[in-house]
């Protein structure tokens, strides 16, 4: 190639590699969760999220991490898991930048634990007369919540139900078998998932 009268050596273009992508296009394919080791009930009941070999803290289910998980026994069901889809409190944040499918949450959107009811572990509209939890929360758990695909094809009774990662309460206090993390971490980790990363709980 001719510049200015000299021949110089055409430079190939660059290629886009995952090292040089922008984060948000950069997909984790796979992530890790583990409970802290040691004997004590609060070690069950923490943990981290490994990502490209950093450890994010993690509040997991007050019984710790089980695989026979079971309605309402407090425990983060052990095996692996895919992120459905993210659902947002619009009035406490802006729209996460993520790969997956993004709601906003209403005031009367609801998540139906009564395993004897045919809507158990499914999205309702309130009022809805069966056991349920709310969505829109006043203590800010759910501002940021990734629904996961436990217990969902197929929907097993009892198998338990509203499994998700959101946000943590005060200094990673248990939760009813969810998985917890700080605000920043959890929207840092949106913006690498997608309907095909993987969340292995171990």
């Amino acid at each position: 190639m001719i510049v200015n009268g000299k021949r110089v050596k055409k430079k190939p273009l660059r290629k886009e590699t995952r090292r040089n992508l922008p984060l948000a296009r950069s997909r984790a394919a796979r992530l890790r969760v583990v409970a802290r080791p040691g004997a004590e009930p609060r070690d069950r009941q923490r943990g981290w999220l490994f990502l490209d070999g950093r450890a994010i803290p993690v509040a997991l289910g007050r019984s710790g991490v089980r695989a026979d998980k079971r309605e309402g026994d407090g425990a983060t069901p052990r095996g692996v898991w895919h992120p459905r889809e993210v659902r947002y409190r619009a009035d406490h944040g802006p729209r996460p930048v993520t790969g997956l499918p993004v709601r906003r949450t209403r005031p009367d959107d609801g998540w139906c634990d009564d395993p004897g009811d045919g809507r158990y572990n499914r999205p309702i509209r309130r009022p809805f007369k069966a056991s349920h939890e709310e969505m829109w929360r006043t203590d800010g758990l759910y501002d940021l919540v990734i629904v996961l695909d436990h217990n969902a094809r197929p929907r097993r009774a009892r198998r338990g139900s509203a499994v998700f990662l959101h946000l943590a309460r005060g200094a990673f206090e248990p939760t009813a078998g969810c998985i917890a993390f700080r605000r920043a971490d959890l929207r840092r980790l949106l913006a690498r998932m997608s309907p095909r990363t993987a969340i292995e709980v171990v």
